[in-house]
Order: C-alpha cells, then structure tokens, then sequence
C-alpha cells in the first residue's frame, strides 16, 4: 500500500479534483463504505481505494482479507472494528477476490461493526449494484451499508499511456430491490476534461465550509509536491489536532 499512488498524487495528476478528495477525505474519518468500480483491467481501482484508505487515521485498523472465511467469522467475532477490505467481488482466480456466499459473509460481518472497501467490475451506478445483489444475492439491506461509490474512466491504448479520471461519485441513501437511490456528488465532463461538484452529500457530516478548506489544503499540497504518504499522513494528523479543538 505505501508505494501505491496518494491521494495527492491522484489530484496532482488529474485522476480527480481537490473536491472530490476532500470528499473521500471526509468519508474516511467518517468511516463510510465504498466500492470502486471500473470496466477494464488496470483502470485504478486498487489505486483509489488504497489512497482512500491512506486518509485514515493511524488508529482505524485496516484488514485486508485473504478470502478465507473462517478468517471472516473471526473478525466477526472480535468485532474490533475498522475497515474489511476485500481485494475485489469477482470470480477471477486470485485468493483475495470473492464472489458469493463469501461476499454474503462479509455483509453480514459489517453488522459487527466494520466498514467495507472494495472494487468490482461494472460501468456504473446501477451496475454496480447489480453485481453486488442479484450476482452475489446481498440483500437490500446489507446492500444499504454501502456509502459511496466511485465509478473511474480508463483511457490511452497500453500501460504506458494510460490516463484515469473518476468520472462519477455517488452517494446511496438506501438500496430497494437492488436498486441504489441517492445522488451523484461529484462528476467529470469529458469533452471539458473538467470536474464539477453536482450536489452536496447529504450523509457526511462535514459542511460546506470544512470540505472546501479540505479542497485547498489539498490542492495547495499537490500543487507544490507535497504529495507522499508522510505528507498525507502529516495532512491528517493536522486536521485531526484541528478538530479536537
């Protein structure tokens, strides 16, 4: 995870605006869940969620799953809260990616206490949920933990000219026969190669003014360079002290 791309390094870069990370920033002290969602290999899934998860205080325990189950009904067990983080839902042969009654599994450990971070394969909104109930049969309500979604655009013909940019990010009320009801916070307009704010979240509890000091912190850090995870890890510590008062 620390040679994974920053937060910073993503605004610096293009994948997303100050806005949409101040967003994600105040989702993670808020420990939202979220999904991440793409349609090819290589769009940055990983990417994003691991720089979400960057944001986090040092004391939210982080617990990347292996995809064994008995390890999830230990955890469900301990309830020692913090973020399960599931590599990916997908039926592709890799020991942290699951699909199923596993899936299920970690839904209902959610109950115990935790947060989830994970990515899958879909082309948006409604696809995502998709994927989530009806192809792994979550019901609405486990369903309905899920937060955030954040939906990236991949581009370029190979790996060495690939460009990413978050195209949407939503945010879900409650999910009824599978279908996510919420809003849509954040956006990117292609033919603009712009990023716009659509509506302000209605479920974190940072207001206009902390969000928006959160985006000029953190276009002033990427602009400038500062943008590893010591300075991200410095940006939080600070905001955290800040808060406190």
């Amino acid at each position: 995870m620390d040679q994974s791309p920053t937060i910073l390094e993503l605004i610096s870069n293009g994948t997303m605006s100050a806005e949409m990370a101040a967003t994600l920033w105040a989702a993670m002290d808020e420990q939202r869940s979220f999904v991440v969602a793409a349609i090819p290999r290589l769009a940055g899934k990983t990417t994003v969620s691991n720089a979400m998860l960057g944001m986090l205080p040092p004391e939210i325990p982080v617990h990347r799953l292996s995809g064994d189950e008995d390890e999830v009904t230990r955890l469900k067990r301990e309830a020692t809260g913090g973020y399960l983080v599931v590599g990916e839902f997908s039926q592709g042969p890799m020991p942290n990616y699951i699909w199923g009654r596993p899936v299920r599994q970690v839904f209902d450990a959610l109950g115990s206490g935790y947060s989830l971070a994970t990515a899958l394969h879909a082309p948006g909104l409604r696809e995502t949920f998709d994927v989530i109930c009806k192809g792994n049969g979550v019901t609405d309500q486990d369903a309905s933990r899920i937060d955030l979604m954040v939906y990236i655009r991949l581009f370029g013909d190979g790996p060495a000219s690939f460009w990413r940019r978050v195209a949407e990010i939503h945010e879900v009320d409650r999910v009824e026969s599978g279908y996510p009801h919420g809003r849509l916070l954040h956006r990117w307009i292609e033919d603009q190669d712009a990023f716009e704010t659509v509506e302000p979240s209605q479920l974190i509890h940072a207001g206009y003014s902390d969000l928006s000091q959160r985006a000029a912190m953190l276009r002033r850090m990427a602009e400038s360079g500062e943008t590893t995870a010591a300075h991200v890890a410095q940006m939080v510590a600070r905001n955290g002290s800040a808060s406190a008062l």
